[in-house]
């Protein structure tokens, strides 16, 4: 897929087609509407989903794109494993565990604390992929951990890419510059931006969004529901991100434009849009209103919204990221806060193995 281009947009989207990139994303994936829910809810406003669920690769989700990039072919060479972290039913493992089977590599997974029953959620789905699990006591213990397991690899005459906790990175966030773009299409230019909200815990799905919409000028609303971090947290981690991921795609300098080393042209452009990055980051609405007690904790408001999801828009959610931010998009709709003729889309990052937990 090339990126959609907008006025200004051309060089940054020249650059990110540059990057390099393993497909294993099923793309572009659809925007649902949900008329049912819409009227449900006694709204006048269009409700859709952009079903990211939908994905692909070991039963799909956010991640999935974010990996394309951090499984850029020229970072694999050599490779013999991949190596990654998170919590027992981690989504993040669960897919980079299923790019390791696809691309015929070994993977081990750090997890901090043992699940409940091995035998369900994404603690089986781990398993089933064919990962190493290595359990440590808590989440400080990952990254040592991690490093230990890429020296054993070496040891043994292999080669571990760490993969970063989440694929939360610079790089990892351009996967959600081409989900802008879909949408971009999608919704097409006709109509006012709509609402977007997705759930946000590190980061790097929101900076990808916000990237995007800086590139395609698109004054999206972005509202960004936290799953455990302060909102805070959350806007300053994804802004950084944002702005840092805007830089990567460069350039070799060019000694015939400039003999000292440096292409001027290419400086600039990095600048008008990180300052374009920083811009949109402040008009994101970040919320940690819906985040209950914590991490994986269901919420009543999660729990009424994955029963409207259900069974208004045959949609499944997941109590720890997806059913929190959905419990968001219904309270703006209730309060009016999204009014009639506006359009809220609700991006599904997936994550309904915890369902199963």
């Amino acid at each position: 897929m090339r990126v959609l281009r907008s006025a200004g947009s051309g060089p940054a989207l020249d650059r990110l087609e540059a990057i390099g990139r393993t497909r294993l994303a099923t793309v572009p994936t659809p925007l649902l509407p949900a008329p049912g829910l819409a009227s449900h809810l006694r709204t006048r406003a269009r409700i859709s989903i952009k079903a990211d669920d939908c994905t692909g690769l070991g039963l799909g989700g956010n991640k999935v794109r974010k990996l394309e990039y951090e499984l850029d072919p020229a970072r694999l060479q050599g490779v013999s494993h991949l190596v990654t972290a998170g919590g027992p039913h981690s989504n993040h493992c669960r897919v980079t565990a299923a790019a390791a089977a696809r691309l015929g590599l070994g993977c081990t997974l750090v997890v901090n604390g043992e699940p409940e029953d091995p035998g369900r959620g994404n603690a089986r789905l781990h398993r089933l992929l064919g990962a190493r699990i290595v359990t440590v006591g808590d989440r400080a213990e990952r990254g040592p951990a991690m490093e230990d397991e890429a020296n054993r690899i070496a040891a043994a005459g292999g080669k571990a890419l760490v993969v970063p906790i989440g694929a939360s990175t610079a790089r990892g966030a351009l996967g959600y510059v081409h989900a802008v773009a879909e949408m971009h299409k999608q919704l097409g230019s006709d109509h006012a931006p709509p609402w977007i909200f997705t759930s946000s815990s590190s980061g790097g799905t929101l900076a990808g969004l916000i990237l995007g919409c800086a590139i395609l000028d698109w004054r999206a609303r972005l509202v960004a529901v936290s799953a455990d971090e302060p909102a805070a947290t959350i806007r300053k981690t994804a802004t950084g991100l944002a702005v840092a991921a805007a830089r990567l795609p460069g350039r070799e300098p060019d000694p015939q434009k400039d003999p000292g080393g440096a292409d001027p042209g290419a400086g600039r452009g990095d600048m008008d849009l990180a300052d374009r990055v920083r811009e949109t980051a402040d008009a994101v609405t970040v919320t940690d209103r819906f985040g209950g007690a914590g991490y994986g904790i269901p919420t009543p408001e999660g729990e009424e919204a994955t029963r409207l999801f259900g069974a208004r828009a045959g949609v499944i959610l997941d109590p720890v990221y997806t059913a929190k931010a959905a419990a968001a998009l219904v309270a703006r709709l209730r309060d009016g806060t999204i009014s009639a003729g506006d359009h809220a889309v609700f991006l599904h990052t997936g994550g309904h193995p915890a369902l199963f937990r």
